[in-house]
């Protein structure tokens, strides 16, 4: 039997990670297969999704250094790797707000690796919230504009495509929202599920292991001025620090990284940028993983969402950070940097950073090759 793997795509914070544990479970449980998770990401490694996907006891991969749209080779290998070790469903994501994968993943591995996978449905998830920017209402969620063709590009590239976090709404808005979604997208199978608390889950998890993707272009305005716009207004920024009290006192880490999160809000609400997605992890061990912290915001008008926190209180902590900024990384690394000179004066912190990379997606110098200047 061939391996099913499926392509999650969806707006930054819509719950794509947390909505791949619970699919991976639910096969996991129910003996479906062996669920596997590839997670991925830009940059390079130090990433909150790898690290807080391992703890979830579903086999884990990591693949990093640009999306699976732009490396094959590497994305079949760790395809590969995880039939290897028992996976039969493979479940992974798209960076950020990325679009194209149908093209780019889909039909590449159809064409060069003809019938080695079972493609499932293409699927793209959406939350309450932020679908409210292209309804009729308009919303203004303090994002740039230019960002709703790349929520719109999402969902038409889709098969199917998932209301998450209705734990958070009433009936009535599901309703509504299903019903606009159903309208917009007539050739989408349209769902609702909450990854949280488990409803719905079990259904998606059957629609989709029961279903292929028909694996056609579609046309999105991939690579269009709209594209290019929407790509110009986003950086991405991923650190890791360690912070240890100067005193050697265990503190409370949680009201340590809950601060951090507060000052790059104001930073950002000073300086006039947003964050789409901002994520916090630390853990006690890069093995054990039996104590650890995981946080995310997904805007600076937005409450904290907290997936775990620490149980214990440390001397020290490493914590990796990673955002997806409606700012420029200049911006969003100043930010960072006013922040956690705040957090260090006031819990008497020494902070070292072991890794850190800011970037604009359509910044010059990014990638290992571009132009060369001469003045």
């Amino acid at each position: 039997m061939k391996t099913k793997y499926m392509v999650t795509s969806g707006f930054l914070g819509s719950g794509k990670t947390t909505s791949m544990i619970a699919f991976s479970n639910s096969i996991n449980r129910r003996n479906l297969g062996t669920a596997a998770i590839l997670v991925d990401d830009l940059g390079a490694d130090n990433i909150t999704d790898y690290e807080f996907t391992a703890t979830s006891g579903v086999i884990t991969l990591d693949i990093s250094g640009d999306c699976i749209c732009y490396q094959h080779e590497n994305l079949v290998d760790k395809l590969h790797r995880l039939e290897d070790i028992g996976a039969s469903v493979i479940f992974s994501d798209i960076p950020g707000l990325g679009i194209g994968a149908l093209d780019n993943v889909y039909l590449q591995l159809n064409e060069k690796e003809p019938g080695e996978f079972d493609l499932m449905p293409f699927f793209c998830l959406v939350d309450p919230e932020r679908v409210r920017m292209i309804m009729p209402e308009n919303a203004d969620i303090n994002l740039p504009a230019e960002l709703k063709f790349l929520l719109k590009a999402q969902l038409a590239e889709a098969d199917i495509i998932v209301l998450n976090k209705i734990d958070t709404i009433s009936d009535e808005r599901k309703n509504e929202i299903l019903k606009f979604l159903q309208t917009g997208y007539p050739s989408a199978k349209i769902m609702s599920m909450s990854a949280v608390s488990g409803e719905g889950v079990d259904d998606v998890v059957d629609y989709i292991l029961n279903n292929t993707a028909p694996a056609k272009h579609r046309e999105i305005g991939y690579g269009s001025e709209d594209f290019v716009a929407a790509e110009s207004r986003l950086s991405w920024y991923n650190r890791r620090i360690f912070m240890e009290q100067r005193d050697e006192k265990n503190i409370d880490y949680n009201a340590v990284i809950t601060d951090i999160f507060e000052e790059i809000r104001k930073g950002l609400r000073k300086s006039g940028g947003n964050v789409p997605h901002l994520k916090m992890f630390a853990a006690d061990s890069d093995l054990d993983r039996t104590d650890f912290f995981k946080a995310s915001l997904i805007g600076i008008d937005y409450d904290i969402e907290y997936a775990r926190k620490l149980d214990r209180q440390y001397t020290a902590l490493s914590l990796v950070i990673n955002a997806r900024a409606a700012a420029g990384s200049e911006i969003m690394t100043n930010v960072v940097d006013e922040a956690l000179d705040t957090i260090a004066v006031k819990y008497n912190l020494k902070i070292k950073t072991f890794f850190l990379e800011a970037f604009g997606m359509m910044e010059e110098g990014r990638g290992n090759t571009g132009r060369a200047s001469k003045y």
